[in-house]
């Protein structure tokens, strides 16, 4: 939801915050060399000043180093319906930078999947774009490659890991190659749980195999307690994507699956251990596990039935938290998705919140400051730990700002550490092509719980979807 953002990626970056995927060949109109920079500011008042002293507004030749300038910028922006934290983080931007005003439009995620090549095409092209995808875009000379703002700020340093799923080779896969893309934050998913009820079920601390977790979802059902909640409405994507990814990684290795998502040559979706996940994710539905108008449900909605009691578990990510935090105070826990066996490495989508910039965009300069600006900026990195939940990445020798106490953010931000040891992090399966979330996952999902698509079914169809894409 991959990057991906899958992850940062359904409803989400929720999806995709989860993004991204097929260059046969490089943006051949790459950002003009914005110049070398001092290095980069982490307080508002630094930041301003450096702003202050650039040579010229975004977009200039005559610019030294890549700023917003001081004549008025108005920022032409697409932003995710349903999530406050690109909303939270332009308002402290404007206050920090006067002359920066927002032309702010948003769209459901999948609606983003299908009207993006079309959006950064047009005549005014966005200066800022939340991406469900990368590769079709960078393929079509879409996106600008950000190379050289990459070594003006400074990101080059920044861990490897932070910018793999926004990089883009020139043979069309992700995880390597220029960077066409940055994170305003970097999100992990997982299970999050209603306390009283797990109590109730008897739940002292998290299950530590699929077994374990597998009874409390019979103990609910036993209880008449909805063991999930989970959205699947197509508006905002198949939210069974969620578990049955998990269940994947819980099954078999991460790399295959990072590997489809990345395009790699050969790779499938359709695999023994995959057949395995995707029958334990059916078995689920069958049992009753999930709400049985699940089909009807949007993202939204499914949060605020979570938020009133109604289901033990939810499988989201980090950027729910503060939502999650205010419906059920002092309630609420989370978890990584348990492995298969006992003492199994920890697996987890945890992509960048993925946003890139047009290639004819009017600001770009000023776009690449915004995203330096929430990387290194002390108060945008709270905010993206207040708003977001999630780790606000950047470089290394930044401390990452505190959640309040008895917040579930502290449980996240702790969990993201310990799959970082387990080398488990993976993209999000919704973001291996610009369709395949909205052609693939989403309506085969549904079938499944309408009883017209099996576990085999299933992965042999995405994979069909897939590979059609991929030969258009």
């Amino acid at each position: 939801m991959a990057s991906t953002d899958f992850v940062r990626t359904a409803a989400a970056s929720w999806r995709a915050r989860l993004g991204t995927a097929a260059v046969v060949a490089i943006l051949a109109g790459a950002c003009a060399a914005p110049g070398a920079v001092p290095a980069s500011p982490t307080s508002g008042a630094s930041v301003a000043a450096a702003s202050a002293t650039a040579a010229a507004p975004s977009g200039s030749a005559a610019a030294t180093t890549p700023s917003c300038g001081t004549d008025p910028v108005t920022m032409n922006a697409y932003f995710e319906t349903g999530f406050d934290l690109p909303f939270k983080l332009s308002e402290e931007f404007t206050k920090q930078f006067p002359n920066v005003t927002w032309d702010i439009k948003q769209d459901q995620f999948t609606n983003l999947m299908s009207s993006t090549p079309r959006l950064l095409s047009g005549a005014n092209p966005p200066d800022l774009i939340r991406l469900p995808s990368m590769v079709s875009l960078v393929k079509d000379g879409l996106l600008k490659n950000l190379d050289d703002y990459a070594a003006a700020f400074g990101w080059d340093k920044f861990p490897p890991a932070q910018l793999a799923q926004n990089r883009v080779a020139t043979d069309g896969t992700r995880g390597s190659g220029s960077l066409y893309a940055m994170g305003l934050n970097y999100s992990l998913t997982g299970v999050f749980y209603n306390k009283k009820l797990a109590q109730q079920l008897g739940m002292t601390q998290p299950p530590a195999t699929v077994t374990e977790f597998e009874g409390l979802l019979a103990k609910a059902k036993a209880a008449n307690l909805l063991p999930i909640m989970q959205w699947n409405a197509t508006a905002s994507g198949g939210g069974l994507a969620f578990p049955l990814q998990n269940l994947m990684a819980a099954y078999g290795p991460t790399d295959p699956i990072n590997d489809w998502i990345f395009q790699k040559a050969g790779a499938t979706i359709d695999t023994p251990t995959n057949l395995t996940a995707a029958q334990h994710l059916q078995q689920w539905v069958e049992a009753g596990d999930f709400p049985k108008d699940a089909n009807a449900i949007e993202y939204t909605d499914a949060n605020a039935r979570f938020g009133k009691g109604e289901g033990v578990f939810m499988f989201n990510g980090d950027w729910q938290n503060a939502v999650y935090d205010k419906d059920l105070a002092g309630n609420v826990g989370f978890f990584v998705f348990p492995p298969g066996e006992a003492g199994g490495k920890l697996a987890a989508m945890s992509a960048p919140l993925t946003y890139g910039i047009a290639t004819k965009a009017k600001n770009a300069d000023c776009a690449a400051f915004f995203f330096n600006w929430v990387a290194t900026n002390d108060k945008a990195r709270q905010i993206d730990v207040t708003v977001g939940g999630s780790n606000p990445g950047g470089p290394t020798d930044l401390a990452v700002p505190p959640a309040a106490a008895g917040s579930v953010t502290n449980e996240t931000l702790a969990a993201g550490g310990n799959v970082a040891k387990d080398n488990g992090a993976m993209d999000f399966i919704a973001n291996a092509t610009g369709s395949i979330f909205a052609q693939g996952w989403t309506p085969e999902l549904q079938k499944m719980v309408g009883g017209k698509q099996d576990a085999a079914g299933l992965l042999k169809a995405v994979q069909a979807e897939y590979e059609k894409e991929l030969n258009r």
